[in-house]
């Protein structure tokens, strides 16, 4: 599917095509359909209105979205303290950030910034940089539907070096979604010579770009080997009251993981 967009030239599409598959509106929808249908069938209207409001009470539960993680992501687990060891010896070894979003202004710095997501897989990546000692790279350019100005991975190099104090060996700046993050890093990363690349990003982000960086290799015939490095997991711990009660993380994490299953799907 996202080859089908690109191959069309749409691809600026898929923000407007996520944004009206995704709930929460798919359920409004079938409320107001179900709300006009009452003077004519009132058992399918009745029927539209309960499962709207019912799927929409669950997935802004953090009990359903976090079930529907688990299922249908299967997030990685993160790097014990042994394997976080054992990459402190490795040779020919890159750690590799992939963006997850942009702002063109922060009006509180006065230039550009990453999203709370990206700044978090950022922090994570410059963690791992210095605990292992390896060197760090990031991936992300300008995503489909935005407007032009600087790239993520620009925006991570000046973070990284005046913020975290940890400057970039790496910085690709042209990809626009997970599928061209790994196409266009591989041979960057190849050609300096690295074999192994540690991969930071979201947990629930994990295997779709796990996935897009096996399709790469495919493609373009460079065998690396990939290791997972998943942050932002959820800790384990037993469900409360609260977590079955409606919130916005619990849709936010709803909306995340239905749109990362039809990514993989989709294979963007």
């Amino acid at each position: 599917m996202n080859d089908l967009f690109l191959s069309l030239g749409i691809e600026g599409w898929k923000p407007t095509v996520s944004a009206l598959i995704l709930p929460p509106l798919p359920f409004l929808l079938m409320i107001l359909v179900g709300a006009r249908l009452m003077y004519r069938s009132r058992l399918l209207a009745w029927s539209l209105l309960l499962l709207g409001t019912l799927s929409l009470w669950a997935l802004s539960t953090t009990a359903v979205s976090g079930a529907l993680s688990n299922f249908l992501l299967m997030p990685p687990r993160a790097l014990s303290p042994s394997e976080i060891g054992d990459l402190k010896k490795a040779q020919k070894t890159a750690i590799l950030v992939l963006g997850g979003g942009r702002s063109l202004l922060a009006p509180e710095y006065g230039v550009s910034n990453l999203t709370p997501r990206s700044i978090e897989r950022l922090r994570y990546g410059v963690w791992l940089s210095k605990e292992t000692g390896l060197p760090l790279g990031f991936s992300g350019g300008v995503g489909h539907g935005n407007e032009p100005g600087p790239s993520e991975a620009e925006i991570a190099a000046r973070i990284a070096e005046r913020e975290f104090a940890r400057p970039l060996k790496w910085t690709e700046t042209n990809s626009r979604d997970t599928s061209e993050n790994a196409a266009r890093s591989l041979p960057l990363l190849h050609e300096a010579g690295v074999e192994r690349i540690v991969l930071v990003t979201h947990g629930f982000h994990m295997r779709r770009a796990l996935g897009g960086f096996a399709r790469a290799q495919q493609r373009s015939g460079v065998t690396m080997e990939i290791q997972a490095a998943p942050m932002g997991l959820r800790a384990p711990g037993r469900l409360g009251l609260d977590d079955w009660l409606p919130s916005r993380d619990g849709m936010l994490e709803s909306h995340l993981v239905l749109h990362e299953w039809l990514g993989r799907l989709a294979g963007a």
